[in-house]
């Protein structure tokens, strides 16, 4: 005669979904570990790709830097400036690696990308900008608008790359996550330098700096 089956007790089961519970708390945080180790390769991957396309833009207008906004704005006509736009004959606006895969912020999919442009922003800098009024400034009277613009570009060009290569400390990345994205790290901002090299940012220098 056969033995009657024997179900599980209240207990066994209990002890069952504690240990499934238990593993689950385990496995959990070294899946999320695995997850934004990839965010952050893939972001990496991203960056030096876009470099690529920035120096290819370089290389056609012999030498001068891309200028433009350091964002994109969005605008009731569309998407208005910003390094994606510039860049676009050479890679599309809406290429995917112009968003950190760990970016969830719809600011960024509205304007197309993840990425702060630093020479957009340092082109600004009042330094700068009173460089590049004294080489207007000395233009003949007679120079075209178009003139006038090539000669604002070709200045702002010359000045931030000086800046970028006495930055003997890497502080200043080309292009760099536009907001902290990578927690878990020393520096939670991922950026491309002008030796194309792509590494965490070095922000922590700029609390420090005389």
């Amino acid at each position: 005669m056969n033995a009657r089956a024997r179900g599980f007790t209240l207990i066994e089961t209990l002890v069952v979904i504690g240990i499934i519970a238990l593993l689950t708390g385990l496995i959990m945080p070294a899946v999320n570990m695995v997850k934004k180790e990839s965010y952050n390769t893939n972001c990496l991957s991203n960056l030096r790709q876009n470099f690529t396309v920035w120096q290819s833009y370089q290389t056609v207008n012999k030498g001068v830097l891309p200028m433009c906004e350091f964002l994109p704005v969005v605008t009731p006509q569309g998407i208005e400036g910003g390094l994606p736009n510039l860049l676009s004959k050479f890679q599309p606006a809406d290429s995917a690696t112009w968003l950190c895969p760990a970016d969830d912020d719809t600011e960024s999919t509205e304007t197309g990308t993840s990425y702060t442009y630093l020479p957009g922003l340092i082109r600004f800098s009042p330094q700068i900008q009173m460089e590049v009024l004294q080489v207007l400034l000395n233009l003949p009277s007679t120079a075209s608008e178009r003139q006038r613009e090539n000669a604002r570009l070709q200045t702002e060009s010359k000045l931030v790359v000086r800046l970028f290569e006495n930055d003997s400390k890497g502080l200043f990345p080309i292009l760099m996550d536009s907001a902290d994205r990578h927690p878990g790290t020393r520096v939670p901002r991922n950026g491309v330098y002008l030796d194309g090299s792509a590494k965490a940012t070095k922000v922590e220098y700029e609390t420090s700096v005389d």
